[in-house]
């Protein structure tokens, strides 16, 4: 089974190799969440206590710590609903709304935008994967298309909240000077993942909009390079980074958020 992206044409990936590479895109990810979680376990047994003496940090210990943080009535009689949290502070942001309406619709968007490509990404491997092993009333082609429209949907999505990310740094005063060149790189990262995507898929498709000018042959010759650099991009940045960039809060604020039950 091929792959539309590849070295050319000629040279499509196949299946099997595409699944190799994100498989390594995946270990390095959760050896990444590891360490990051050895760390935040690294001997603490309660909110607010320092590490013990010497102690090595354990994954296990923070799993448990978290969820018991999670679960336990809280002293202080404050604490939210564990669906409230999730849906008001974690997945429509109310505490970053509250304090900047432009923020919170930067943070929502591509929030929204980043998670749901990830979760389609996630639905077609399920279906490519399910198609090798029993028959499907349908192809993993079909499916493709049927994912077309949402992908575009969300991608465009998350391309609104990239462009706030970058205008916010250019355009006002304290955001810019407060930004490093880690983090101008950390949002061109995305900007160029998100943009490469489009351009594949507009290469591929022939859209008016992202095939930046190419048809016939010349397109047959640069769509699969184009979608070998945004599926390899993707992996590495999208998922394989995380752990190990600033971006690990889209994983530590919502754990934190729901250790503390919410809180405004």
């Amino acid at each position: 089974m091929a792959y539309f992206s590849g070295l050319s044409d000629a040279l499509r990936i196949t299946f099997v190799q595409m699944m190799i590479v994100s498989f390594i895109a995946m270990v390095i990810f959760v050896y990444g969440m590891i360490i990051n979680l050895q760390k935040w376990g690294a001997g603490v047994t309660g909110y607010a206590l320092e590490p013990e003496a010497g102690s090595k940090g354990s994954a296990i210990r923070f799993l448990k710590t978290w969820w018991k943080q999670v679960t336990e009535v809280s002293p202080h009689g404050h604490g939210k609903p564990i669906l409230e949290i999730l849906v008001l502070d974690i997945l429509f942001q109310r505490r970053i709304l509250k304090r900047s309406p432009v923020r919170w619709f930067m943070h929502f968007t591509i929030f929204v935008g980043w998670m749901t490509l990830f979760a389609l990404s996630g639905m077609m491997f399920a279906v490519e994967m399910t198609e090798r092993f029993i028959e499907l009333p349908f192809t993993a082609e079909m499916f493709r298309e049927f994912l077309q429209l949402p992908n575009d949907i969300f991608g465009y999505i998350l391309l609104v909240g990239v462009l706030i990310a970058i205008a916010r740094r250019l355009f006002i005063k304290e955001v810019r000077e407060a930004s490093i060149m880690y983090d101008w790189v950390l949002i061109g990262v995305v900007f160029i993942v998100t943009v490469s995507g489009f351009v594949a898929d507009g290469i591929r498709t022939g859209d008016i909009v992202w095939n930046i000018g190419m048809s016939g042959e010349t397109a047959m010759a640069y769509a699969p390079p184009a979608a070998l650099f945004h599926s390899v991009i993707s992996l590495l940045f999208c998922i394989a980074f995380i752990p190990y960039s600033k971006y690990i809060h889209i994983i530590a604020t919502p754990l934190a958020i729901l250790a503390n039950k919410g809180g405004e």
